[in-house]
């Protein structure tokens, strides 16, 4: 397989044939062009690598992308990295931006108005992960790329 990158971005990884990585400006437009980004990436993985994505991850991709580039965007002064990756039968998006802050989930508060980025992650997520490094830290959710429980399709007759 190959790599899967837009003009702009860094070169992947090479040890990851699907990844895309990229700076972002850390105004609020990067938080829409994130969600691009992550739409594209997937778009282009489905059609030139035949990589199965539902729409339900296309969705939910989009989703953790905005809510983590946001969270950086709101509390993090500096840069803001993006990266994105296939890995087997999942998407691993991973943000990383300059705070050294350990991130935390409200807890629960049906009244409260905003600041549900980090839960609706969470909940959407297979797995979830933040690393602290020198520079500041690195927050990654995998989204399964297919549905859990997709009907199984008919047996084809011959």
């Amino acid at each position: 397989m190959k790599s899967v990158r837009d003009d702009g971005e860094h070169p992947p990884d090479s040890s990851h044939p699907l990844s895309l990585a990229s700076p972002l400006s850390g105004d609020t437009f990067c938080i829409a062009h994130a969600r691009h980004l992550a739409a594209g990436f997937l778009t282009r993985a489905q059609s030139e690598q035949d990589v199965t994505v539902s729409d339900r991850a296309m969705d939910l991709t989009q989703l953790v992308v905005s809510e983590l580039v946001t969270n950086a965007h709101r509390h993090a002064p500096g840069p803001i990295h993006m990266e994105l990756r296939i890995t087997g039968t999942m998407v691993e998006v991973t943000v990383q931006d300059s705070t050294r802050v350990q991130p935390a989930a409200h807890s629960l508060d049906p009244g409260r108005v905003g600041q549900h980025g980090l839960e609706i992650v969470m909940a959407v997520a297979e797995h979830f992960d933040v690393r602290l490094e020198p520079s500041g830290k690195r927050v990654t959710a995998h989204i399964a790329l297919a549905d859990r429980h997709a009907p199984t399709p008919p047996p084809v007759l011959a």
